[in-house]
């Protein structure tokens, strides 16, 4: 977690004054719901409120003797609060203000980055109305397909990150649990009322059983669902990176007034943005498999997982909240050449339209295998001689004696490419709305 790539909302998020905010706050509501049910002093309960307060460097002055942070926590919590500190963590252990602390920071985080894929979604959906229609030719293996629209492209991209949105409010629903079960979690030591009153204070649900720590197959899934969406992130930037390439030159990242692209050639406007979108996706990606090897703890507990969280749950939020911004960034002000498409999709003489002239010879009454191989055999003929696919076709006695000359020129129009069809399942409409 560098400044570099970090936006402030979510770093401040992983601080270590808010975790110790937090702590502070767990212990607070669980004080509280001891007085109320009798477990210790109501003035005590007061007193942890009114006064209680933490510090960070005297947390960690305390933690380089004690060599443990809950307790140095709670030594300094206890300078502020006074003699009713001894009633502070009554029956608990370190594992409950550490789990529950960890899930509302995930939870907080999970809410940050569905607002940055809502804010995503919001400029997927304007661009994608805005090239609806705008032709392009389709690509697989790298290869000229068929044609389609830019329009279809980014509304694709707009049902991958809904989808990504769907998970990602899952996961911050299974991340959200509190534990305040005390040692192995069987409440011998602490009331199932207090957890239940600290997890409603905090917005959580109560963790059905937490064997001391809660289950890490939770954290798995949320950081898994982080993955995924960091692949979302990596193939959106990769599109646009083959798309800036000279050879295609389709689309482009902005480039600004001032930006220089090269300390060596002057001419070079690289898709640097995207570029680091594919790298900072590997980053999140790479907090997958320990979150779940995380899940094989030992027992009722061990800390095997602790180093790891400590980690990847700053980093890899804290990045995919970055990188989510940037690639909104870059859609909004991507720069797109309609003409270059035109030009790409025209290349070879139409060899785009080769399953439109299979179908129609097909449909004439040529067998299928007979047609496939004229079909082809033209087409090579204008890949590696070079020619007009169209004018090969119209010199071959095979297709001119099932197909006229009306017909065949008609399989060279604007080739029908279902978008009101499509966009209708994605955005539930065919036009944009404000």
């Amino acid at each position: 977690m560098i400044p570099r790539y970090s936006r402030p909302e979510m770093a401040a998020l992983w601080r270590d004054e808010t975790r110790f905010e937090i702590w502070l706050e767990i212990e607070t509501h669980a004080c509280e719901a001891m007085a109320q049910i009798g477990m210790i002093p109501e003035a005590a309960a007061r007193a942890v409120r009114e006064k209680g307060r933490v510090e960070a460097a005297r947390i960690a002055e305390i933690e380089r003797e004690t060599r443990h942070d809950v307790i140095a926590f709670l030594t300094n919590l206890a300078e502020s609060v006074g003699p009713e500190a001894r009633f502070v963590h009554q029956g608990m252990t370190s594992s409950d203000v550490l789990d529950t602390c960890l899930a509302v920071q995930l939870t907080r985080a999970a809410d940050i980055l569905i607002q940055d894929t809502d804010e995503l979604l919001a400029v997927l959906e304007r661009r994608a109305f805005a090239e609806k229609d705008t032709p392009c030719v389709g690509r697989s293996h790298g290869i000229h397909a068929e044609p389609t629209t830019f329009g279809l492209k980014l509304a694709g991209f707009y049902a991958e990150f809904r989808r990504n949105r769907d998970r990602l409010s899952a996961a911050r629903s299974e991340i959200a649990t509190c534990a305040v079960s005390g040692t192995v979690g069987t409440y011998a030591t602490i009331d199932p009322r207090v957890e239940a009153h600290v997890a409603e204070a905090l917005g959580l649900a109560v963790e059905p059983v937490s064997t001391q720590v809660i289950p890490r197959d939770r954290h798995a899934m949320f950081f898994a669902t982080l993955g995924v969406i960091a692949g979302s992130v990596e193939r959106l930037a990769t599109e646009i990176r083959h798309l800036q390439r000279s050879e295609v030159g389709e689309a482009e990242e902005f480039f600004a007034r001032g930006q220089k692209g090269s300390s060596a050639m002057p001419h070079k406007r690289n898709p640097i943005l995207s570029e680091n979108l594919t790298g900072l996706a590997r980053l999140v990606r790479s907090a997958v498999v320990p979150a779940m090897e995380n899940v094989a703890l030992w027992h009722e507990r061990d800390i095997s997982h602790s180093s790891v969280e400590r980690m990847i749950a700053p980093d890899a939020t804290v990045t995919l909240d970055f990188a989510l911004a940037r690639l909104t960034n870059i859609v909004d002000q991507l720069v797109i050449y309609p003409e270059a498409m035109k030009r790409n999709l025209a290349r070879f003489g139409g060899l785009v339209n080769s399953q439109r002239v299979l179908l129609a010879l097909t449909q004439a009454g040529m067998a299928r295998e007979d047609a496939y191989r004229v079909v082809q055999e033209n087409a090579m003929a204008a890949w590696r001689k070079g020619g007009d696919f169209h004018t090969h076709l119209n010199s071959d006695p095979a297709v001119t004696a099932v197909l006229d000359d009306t017909t065949l020129a008609a399989l060279f129009t604007d080739a029908s490419v279902a978008t009101d069809v499509i966009f209708e399942r994605v955005f539930g409409r065919r036009s944009y709305k404000e």
